[in-house]
């Protein structure tokens, strides 16, 4: 077996680049692994933990790490000469052919093509408050891909968009859908008449890939950034959206969801909710239905699938919450595993209503903060896209590989009696993610021996081009169970392993 380790320092690829770099590697014959990383401490740790020794190079978070274990000297280095023609100028794409140079700015962009009306800003985070200044002072809407944005700075130029008549959605803003286009991680969701503002991507795609299911469309799906609920930010794009949509012809019925947003925030969105002169279903994530007063156009709910339910029936359709819940019986902890953070508290909201107490990355409460991301302590759920683990990396529902990874550890573990977990499609989701899951959880599966189970929550659209028919069926036949939302999931796996906790 070779090992070939080799470091570039102060070298940046952006992390979907350097993910392909590794896929390229990995297709050759004879490459058991091969990964061109940032070297992040949590990538470090990572390739240290399958065995490549580190500590006499001395990576740096500019350096980018390359490394190759393969059955031989010849497919090593077939490996590397794979990323090498990814990672060089025009890499695997270039075609030879003479292309226009793009524009170098937005301005330019703008006095190049007139209609350009919408910037998308997918940077480094510490680049993204200049760029997006920069589109704004251009005249166009802008979709801020990009976290690492300070608080201050969001707030700031939401006041500028909203004073410019434009619409800042993000930063950090995962999903949108405007005018039939979507942005980020959206599904190709059917119109119609509901339109959605979101302070949670994966919320978004969540209940539009609901209502899909349930022959309802979507008008526009606005999201906010997940912070946009936040004192500091105020709820400006939010309140903005809503206005919007109040004067949007195509739209009949609005949905607003969010994790918990700040007290007198939420309260000033929903009274910009009674402004809006048709129906609202408002959907703050949390234990319950809220009780406190609202106006009278107004619904609110605490969960993504009870937001789902209310829009479709005020459009006159149906969606059922109700799910086959398992007959047998594998005891011990519940383990989640995520890559939409929303999907992800959604889950939690329903497991720790069933008395069990949740360790998290992305907690409930501050209380149940995990210390350790590596470690699972009892009831543990992890989120794949917090910062801490996606910095350097592309995001978990592009590249879900370390997630698919812990499965395998955390599927070792007797003491694990289920595991949950979720699968997104969507435009710039992984191709095929069911493919390597479903090798996994097979795997795992066969090794348990029939006590463990795995529950999925597969959020897509019929017309995904991933497939969501296919997508089902492969983890079914893995042995999976699967349903079409986070909550059915994970009272799938709470009642696997027998209810409430000790």
């Amino acid at each position: 077996m070779t090992n070939r380790l080799i470091v570039r320092r102060d070298t940046y690829y952006d992390s979907v680049t350097l993910m392909l770099a590794s896929r390229d590697a990995e297709e050759v014959d004879g490459v058991s692994l091969a990964a061109a990383v940032i070297a992040t401490p949590v990538n470090v740790t990572l390739l240290e933990a399958q065995g490549f020794d580190l500590t006499a190079v001395n990576t740096g978070p500019n350096d980018v790490v390359i490394a190759v274990r393969a059955d031989g000297e010849s497919a090593a280095a077939a490996a590397e000469s794979a990323i090498e023609a990814r990672l060089a100028p025009g890499g695997a794409a270039a075609s030879g052919r003479e292309r226009e140079i793009p524009p170098r700015s937005f301005r330019s962009a703008t006095r190049r093509n007139s209609e350009v009306s919408l910037a998308f800003v997918s940077v480094p985070g510490r680049f993204a408050t200049v760029e997006v200044g920069n589109a704004l002072a251009a005249g166009l809407d802008v979709f801020c891909f990009s976290d690492g944005m300070s608080l201050e700075d969001e707030a700031a130029l939401k006041r500028d968009a909203i004073d410019r008549g434009l619409l800042l959605m993000g930063a950090d803003c995962g999903t949108a859908i405007i005018d039939g286009v979507g942005l980020g991680f959206a599904n190709a969701v059917r119109p119609g008449p509901v339109g959605i503002v979101g302070a949670s991507g994966t919320g978004v795609q969540e209940v539009s890939c609901l209502l899909d299911s349930a022959g309802v469309g979507v008008s526009q799906a606005i999201g906010v950034g997940g912070r946009d609920l936040s004192r500091v930010v105020g709820g400006a794009t939010t309140v903005r959206a809503l206005e919007l949509l109040a004067g949007d012809d195509t739209t009949e019925v609005v949905v607003v969801i969010s994790k918990p947003p700040d007290a007198e925030v939420a309260a000033r969105v929903v009274e910009a909710a009674g402004r809006v002169g048709k129906p609202v279903v408002v959907g703050f994530l949390g234990p319950g239905e809220s009780t406190g007063e609202k106006p009278p156009n107004v619904t609110l709910v605490g969960s993504l699938e009870a937001a789902s339910v209310h829009a479709a029936h005020l459009i006159g359709q149906s969606i059922d919450p109700a799910v086959a819940l398992p007959e047998k019986r594998t005891p011990g902890f519940v383990r989640g595993l995520f890559c939409g953070g929303s999907l992800c508290y959604e889950a939690m909201l329903v497991v720790a209503a069933a008395g069990r107490s949740i360790a998290s990355n992305a907690p409930l409460d501050l209380g149940g903060r995990i210390e350790d991301v590596e470690a699972s302590i009892g009831d543990t759920f992890i989120d794949f896209g917090e910062d801490e683990l996606t910095e350097g990396r592309a995001h978990p529902m592009i590249d879900p590989s370390l997630r698919n990874e812990r499965l395998r550890r955390e599927a070792e573990d007797p003491e694990v009696g289920a595991i949950v977990l979720d699968v997104v499609l969507g435009r710039s989701a992984h191709e095929d993610p069911a493919k390597d899951l479903g090798r996994v959880i097979s795997e795992a599966l066969r090794q348990r021996r029939n006590d463990l189970t795995v529950a999925v929550s597969l959020c897509g659209a019929a017309g995904d081009s991933q497939g969501v028919d296919a997508q089902m069926r492969r983890l079914v036949d893995a042995g999976a169970v699967v349903t079409r939302n986070s909550a059915q999931a994970a009272r799938i796996a709470v009642a696997a392993v027998g209810g409430g906790g000790d």
